[in-house]
């Protein structure tokens, strides 16, 4: 089992809306980087943790815990030329960008990012080093054990 951290904007879907989605479920769409591509097509298996992230927002953090709930699959985005994430050099032949579904296991308190810095255990997670911008990125077992307990905290 791995364990990751996925950024969502939460305007566009935040843990909540995956709470209320059928059987707590989202296509996970959009992601348009070859590395975090990379990860959800080579890496991800079903039943994978996900650190579910709220990114661009006021106060950034993990919003809870969720898994992979399916195998990749094409992003249906990338062919709908009406969708922002149109690609329009993916065909259905070659596709370029991948989907994985994600469902919530777990709702904790908000853990912000500012809080996340200030925890030595997580001083090397990709999400805390200078410049890291990636959508989806590797989590190691410690962090994830990490995170998971401070969700726990005060519920």
């Amino acid at each position: 089992m791995r364990y990751w951290l996925m950024k969502s904007e939460p305007d566009e879907v935040s843990f909540d809306d995956v709470l209320a989605a059928p059987q707590q479920t989202v296509a996970w769409y959009g992601v348009r980087n070859y590395q975090a591509r990379n990860f959800m097509r080579d890496a991800m298996s079903v039943g994978d943790g996900i650190l579910f992230y709220h990114s661009s927002c006021a106060a950034p953090g993990v919003a809870g815990i969720a898994e992979v709930a399916s195998s990749p699959y094409p992003d249906a985005t990338q062919f709908d030329a009406s969708s922002p994430y149109h690609d329009p050099k993916a065909t259905q032949e070659n596709p370029r960008w991948i989907s994985v579904d994600v469902r919530a296991i777990e709702a904790g308190r908000y853990l912000p990012l500012t809080e996340m810095r200030s925890i030595p255990a997580l001083e090397d997670m990709v999400l805390l080093q200078k410049g890291s911008r990636l959508s989806v990125s590797p989590v190691t077992a410690g962090q994830w054990n990490t995170i998971v307990a401070l969700l726990r905290e005060q519920r």
